[in-house]
């Protein structure tokens, strides 16, 4: 008698629990969800510093040394980190003469290309890169010149690093849906 959870001998072994894939992707947006939330939110302490900058330039003719590298950093950051959310919305570019009279499956084949071939190399590429620039930013304790205040400038480097990751991480969520599309299940 064979054991009823196991599959036959001989017989294909049983795919992923279903809604596994489904569960992964939906983890993966939230997260894109979520560091787009913050990113979104970075925009109140830029701004913060900016008025205070205005404020003590104009009002009381006494400018900082840091307005300038915060609110950098800031807008860099929110910039970086809203990269995998602006992907989950479908905001980057797209060259949409032909695409948008293409038919869905085709959307999704040329995307499923686009994605394996340029998207992730290029990505991966960059996560490599600029892994090891945060690596070596943290270890030598890494500081702008770019002003006199020379504030610490390793976290920022770090989170380029993230922001490709989680870039690469949505892009694996947008490949699934292509992939589904393609197979002719809903995207």
């Amino acid at each position: 008698m064979t054991d009823p959870v196991s599959p036959a001998p001989g017989a294909p072994a049983p795919s992923p629990a279903p809604g596994a894939v489904e569960r992964l992707v939906r983890a993966i947006d939230a997260v894109s969800t979520a560091t787009g939330w913050l990113a979104g939110w970075l925009i109140v302490p830029m701004t913060l510093a900016v008025a205070y900058e205005v404020g003590a330039r104009y009002a009381f003719n006494a400018p900082t040394i840091w307005a300038y590298d915060v609110t950098y950093m800031f807008y860099g950051a929110q910039f970086m980190l809203a990269a995998a959310y602006t992907l989950l919305k479908g905001g980057h570019i797209r060259t949409d003469v032909f695409y948008e009279h293409w038919s869905p499956r085709t959307r999704a084949t040329v995307d499923a290309v686009s994605y394996v071939f340029f998207f992730f190399p290029g990505m991966l590429f960059v996560l490599y890169a600029s892994g090891v620039e945060a690596w070596q930013a943290w270890q030598i304790g890494e500081r702008s010149d770019w002003t006199p205040w020379r504030p610490i400038i390793y976290p920022l480097k770090a989170i380029i690093t993230l922001s490709v990751l989680l870039l690469v991480l949505q892009g694996v969520s947008e490949l699934i849906r292509c992939l589904r599309v393609i197979r002719g299940a809903a995207r």
